[in-house]
């Protein structure tokens, strides 16, 4: 069965998903994880892209990457970082075959409506899991830089973050309110589903604009719209 096209739009937030295979692990320490995010900042910097979130769990990731002008340096990227850490812990597991599960999975995002609600859903995660309280407290994702200013420099600040206040520390608290906010299920899944279909994260006026950047319509199912943060 012949594969879909991946909708990759150029200047525009991808909330990215890539699975170990078979659901297995993908970092099995620190060194894992850094090794990791290593390679990621120096891709994203070779090839332009922005890494606006992030959270890596044991067998999985989560992005959300903007690819720039070029949208083909989405696929590029994910390929270069996917490709070293391969060989990174087959070589230090001793082992060999693939690391991933196929092609990583994707969806184009809303940077007007959508974006903060991806950025929260991607920083949750860790929390779902029930492996901390708080997502500030999960080392390997793009939280606690944004609440607390620290530990991972190279993040880009996403429009609707810094739109929250041009103050930082106001932004900071802004934040941290919004990750506190009830997340409905319907926004959860709205998101979930979006990027497991290779859909769009957004809503009917997005799915037109779309649709006359690439004359093809991608039909949303089920999706509804975030609640809106206020600042």
């Amino acid at each position: 069965m012949p594969r879909t096209a991946r909708v990759v739009i150029p200047s525009y937030p991808h909330h990215v998903i890539q699975r170990g295979h078979n659901r297995q692990a993908v970092f099995a320490g620190d060194d894992d994880f850094r090794y990791y995010l290593e390679n990621l900042t120096e891709w994203k910097e070779i090839l332009g892209c922005k890494v606006y979130a992030f959270c890596l769990m044991t067998n999985h990731v989560h992005l959300v990457i903007d690819p720039g002008p070029a949208p083909e340096n989405l696929g590029i990227l994910m390929k270069r970082v996917a490709g070293r850490q391969t060989r990174f812990v087959n070589r230090s597991e001793s082992r060999s075959g693939s690391l991933w599960e196929g092609r990583f999975k994707s969806s184009p995002i809303d940077k007007d409506s959508y974006l903060l609600a991806c950025c929260r859903y991607v920083e949750m995660n860790p929390v779902a899991a029930g492996l901390c309280a708080h997502p500030a407290d999960y080392h390997w994702s793009s939280c606690r830089t944004k609440l607390e200013g620290q530990p991972f420099a190279w993040l880009d600040f996403d429009p609707l973050y810094l739109d929250l206040s041009e103050n930082a520390a106001i932004r900071q608290l802004r934040y941290r309110e919004f990750l506190a906010t009830a997340v409905s299920e319907q926004e959860r899944e709205a998101i979930r589903l979006a990027v497991q279909r290779g859909q769009l994260t957004g809503g009917v006026r997005f799915v037109d604009k779309v649709e006359k950047m690439f004359h093809r319509r991608i039909e949303l199912r089920g999706q509804g719209r975030p609640r809106k943060f206020g600042k």
